[in-house]
């Protein structure tokens, strides 16, 4: 069976745009609410908001790989290279490379695609790494770029992507196709035009190591391109939820140009990582409010409490917040713990749920 790109038509994706264009609908009503949002958070919390958005997706894009980050030296290095004020906590090269590339996409999105582009997205990501021979440049070695899987004894073929003597024709034709439709909204509207550059960058896989990150941020790039401003979208964070299925959703197109089933799933997810953004915005804004009522009214331990809850994000508390993780963070006594927990209920920040050993404590209408 033949390669996706040693079709007779290739690279001439086969899709009906008409059933997507509701979601490109959605993505725009998107864009305008979070833009709204946005307005309403206060100007000393953006820059907390921006790194905390960018560091998320620095993490989630390196799990994908099964790349394991320090979150705080990520949030460290994406604050370096936002230059703002940091703790100067130390990063590894890892850690340094994908913040950087985070960063260089808010900053840079205006930035006219072309083959050093590509070259300067990788050498951020690779950082000096010894093992890998071709660093921001296009793989040259003559062995066949293959996606395995399984044990030695029995390895799974999953894709094979073209020789390296061919990627610099197809990066140089996949670049024109990126310039020559970037205005071409009515044959590839933001979302699949977005879809489309990740799904063909993946298939050529033209670097040594680095593809599935720089794939993925390609999709990110797109989209703030398209819309004249830096683009938040946790959808790296959103893939990493289920990452098989994102797999699956690319690997069904590698010996077929028709991707209907891609781009209903590639868009999909692009529009929850939109909601999942705007989510946070919201919980930011909850938070500002939160503390702005209850300000004077909150002890130094309530205040701890509710920061930590704070910072679990959109998924909340894990489990829900019991006395036990109370005292845990706050080193209080049982009695005053109980104490504390009875009066953010009454205040209506938090909500009790349980009883007994099952109590736990959520925030109350939280968004």
């Amino acid at each position: 069976m033949k390669w996706i790109w040693e079709l007779t038509n290739w690279p001439e994706y086969e899709f009906d745009l008409s059933k997507l264009k509701q979601k490109e609908e959605k993505f725009l009503i998107n864009i305008g609410k979070q833009m709204g949002l946005l307005q309403h958070v206060d100007e000393s919390l953006k820059d907390d908001l921006k790194v905390n958005l960018l560091s998320e997706e620095a993490y989630a894009t390196s799990m994908i790989e099964g790349e394991i980050l320090d979150r705080e030296s990520v949030i460290s290095s994406i604050k370096r290279n936002l230059g703002l004020n940091i703790d100067f906590k130390k990063s590894s090269p890892a850690e340094a490379g994908v913040a950087e590339l985070m960063v260089d996409l808010y900053k840079n999105y205006k930035r006219e695609p072309d083959h050093d582009l590509f070259f300067d997205w990788h050498k951020m990501l690779m950082n000096g790494r010894r093992d890998i021979e071709y660093i921001g440049t296009y793989r040259a070695h003559k062995e066949p770029m293959q996606i395995v899987s399984g044990n030695l004894s029995d390895p799974k073929l999953y894709y094979e992507a073209p020789p390296s003597d061919k990627v610099f024709y197809e990066m140089d034709s996949f670049i024109k196709w990126i310039n020559k439709n970037s205005g071409n909204y009515d044959d590839f509207p933001t979302l699949v035009f977005a879809a489309i550059a990740h799904l063909r960058f993946e298939h050529i896989h033209p670097f040594e190591d680095g593809n599935g990150r720089i794939g993925r941020a390609l999709a990110e790039y797109i989209i703030s391109k398209r819309l004249g401003q830096p683009n938040f979208n946790s959808f790296s964070k959103t893939i990493n939820i289920d990452k098989k299925s994102y797999y699956n959703s690319i690997q069904m197109t590698n010996h077929q140009l028709n991707i209907q089933k891609y781009l209903d799933y590639f868009t999909d997810l692009l529009l929850q990582g939109q909601e999942n953004t705007i989510k946070t915005i919201e919980l930011v804004l909850y938070k500002t409010n939160i503390f702005r009522k209850f300000e004077s009214l909150l002890n130094a331990r309530e205040v701890k409490v509710l920061l930590r809850i704070f910072n679990e994000g959109t998924a909340g508390f894990k489990g829900g917040l019991s006395a036990s993780n109370y005292t845990s963070i706050t080193g209080a006594p049982h009695a005053t713990v109980t104490r504390d927990l009875q009066h953010l209920v009454e205040l209506g920040i938090l909500k009790k749920t349980g009883i007994l050993k099952s109590t736990r404590y959520y925030l109350n209408n939280m968004p």
